[in-house]
Formats: structure tokens, C-alpha cells, sequence
């Protein structure tokens, strides 16, 4: 059973820093699309991230409740890792909607 649990929380732990990677990857290419002036691709592209961002914040809901309701997780370097990475791709989509916005406000003046 405990071998059980390890899995399914390493699971857990792998799909936060791999939502978290994404969302990152995808804000990453919004900036890429705003400098070449393709607005609509890097809107897509900062839905796709606030989407990573999403399933990462349910994941860690989830978390927290079992937490909440007494089932107590071992925090491992990988577990603080993974919320490393979601807390950066945070900051890192919010910083690409700013420069994305800045693109669109060049691009329009420059017309």
C-alpha cells in the first residue's frame, strides 16, 4: 500500500512540473508570436498556458484537501521542485501577457 501511494504521489508530482513546463513553453511562444506580430497566435498561446496553469492549480487542490483531511504527503526535493515550477510559470505568464500587450501597443502605434 505504501509503495501505492509513492507512485500515485510521484505521479502527481511529475504532472505539476510537466503542466508547470508547459505552461512556461506555451507563454515562451506567445512572446515569439506577439515579436513577429502573429496577436492571434500569441493569444492562443497564452490560453494554452493559463490552461497548464489550470491543471496544475487542480492538481494542487487536491493536494491541499487530502492534506486538509489528514492524509499527509512526504515532501520529497521532487515535490518542492514541482511547486518551484508552477510558481515560476506563474510569474512567467503574467510577464508574457505584459510584453505580449507591449507588442500590440508598438504594433498599433506603429500603423
Amino acid at each position: 500500500m505504501a509503495e501505492e501511494t509513492h507512485d500515485k504521489q510521484l505521479e502527481t508530482v511529475m504532472g505539476l512540473i510537466i503542466n508547470g513546463g508547459n505552461a512556461k513553453s506555451s507563454a515562451f511562444e506567445a512572446i515569439n508570436a506577439a515579436k513577429k506580430g502573429d496577436f492571434e497566435l500569441a493569444e492562443k498561446k497564452l490560453k494554452e498556458s493559463d490552461q497548464a496553469l489550470v491543471d496544475a492549480h487542480n492538481t494542487q487542490t487536491g493536494m491541499l484537501t487530502k492534506e486538509a483531511n489528514g492524509e499527509h504527503a512526504t515532501v520529497t526535493l521532487l515535490m518542492v521542485h514541482s511547486q518551484d515550477h508552477i510558481m515560476n510559470a506563474i510569474t512567467f505568464r503574467d510577464l508574457a501577457g505584459e510584453i505580449v500587450d507591449l507588442y500590440k501597443r508598438l504594433d498599433k502605434e506603429g500603423k
